[in-house]
């Protein structure tokens, strides 16, 4: 069954800005959602997905109450949720195979609300610019194709994507959005950014650095997080991209390098490093091929346990 929006079947073969047009209520909650400034999201609570992640929890979680996403410049971030059992999907795309990652992301929101009887498939996309290269545009177009093509009737609920998330400065195209977190319990969604972005930060970035596909880290059931095992080759000429300056790094490891955040040269420069130090993960990381696990302690924060534990 098709994407819809207010009922009716949406028109991919037009363009976006004729959709918007047709829409207007989507622009005006698209416009709500960019006055809203960003709020700091402390790590009590929640889960943080990195790109080419994601994880599906419901309002019953008691250890997980929000799931957030940032840095996404050509990249979305899109919130999956069922209106009946509440179980809720957020993931962060970069168009690597957009068809696959939304038939996933669907079936996983399905397998928490077989038993709700009642409700249905809400989206919210958010992200992108208008960027040089129309890879946002790109994006946006490969979502709205993937959903429409899923079995299930999916509403389109929010989309403050591409053109309805640009900001131009001094002739450059910015995003106003970088970073959303969805309150599980309420299903508020409100633009966000995060101090903390772990557990194992670098060892995930490492993972989508040496093309990883979309990987789920939540086990809701046990509310456990769960990370690896990842194995990868040696990077190629890593020692190459660690010497050469930002302004390098920023050119030719970004997708916009004009509109990325200002942390951005340091996060790679971090991944980097990790690939060098662990060339052959199976060794060093996962010599007993099991993933690393995580629970949320009393604080409300990420504390590994030990696999034989569980």
């Amino acid at each position: 069954m098709p994407l819809l929006i207010n009922g009716e079947r949406i028109e991919l073969a037009r363009p976006t800005g004729d959709m918007i047009r047709a829409y207007p209520h989507l622009e005006e909650k698209a416009k709500l959602l960019r006055s809203q400034p960003a709020q700091v999201v402390e790590p009590k609570g929640l889960l943080y997905v990195q790109q080419r992640e994601f994880a599906v929890t419901t309002p019953k979680d008691g250890s997980v109450s929000i799931l957030g996403s940032d840095d996404a410049t050509t990249c979305h971030i899109v919130v999956l949720r069922h209106t009946g059992s509440g179980a809720t999907c957020l993931t962060h795309c970069d168009g690597s195979d957009t068809e696959a990652e939304v038939s996933l992301i669907v079936s996983s929101v399905k397998s928490f609300s077989n038993t709700a009887g009642y409700g249905r498939l809400e989206v919210h996309l958010v992200g992108g610019f208008n960027d040089d290269r129309q890879l946002s545009q790109k994006l946006t177009n490969q979502l709205l194709r993937a959903f429409d093509l899923q079995p299930d009737d999916v509403h389109l609920a929010t989309f403050c994507v591409t053109e309805l998330n640009d900001r131009e400065e001094k002739d450059t195209h910015f995003p106003i959005i970088y970073g959303i977190a969805v309150n599980v319990k309420t299903a508020e969604i409100f633009p966000a950014t995060f101090p903390e972005k772990g557990p194992d930060e670098d060892l995930r970035s490492a993972h989508v650095l040496t093309g990883a596909t979309l990987t789920n880290i939540y086990d809701a059931k046990l509310e456990q997080l769960h990370i690896g095992p990842y194995f990868w080759s040696p990077f190629p000429h890593v020692d190459f991209w660690l010497e050469q300056d930002d302004k390098q790094i920023l050119q030719n490891l970004s997708t916009s390098p004009l509109a990325e955040p200002p942390h951005f040269v340091s996060h790679i420069r971090s991944t980097l490093t990790f690939l060098k130090e662990h060339p052959f993960p199976s060794r060093s990381l996962f010599p007993d091929r099991k993933p690393r696990i995580y629970k949320k302690n009393e604080e409300g924060l990420w504390e590994q346990v030990c696999s034989d534990k569980i």
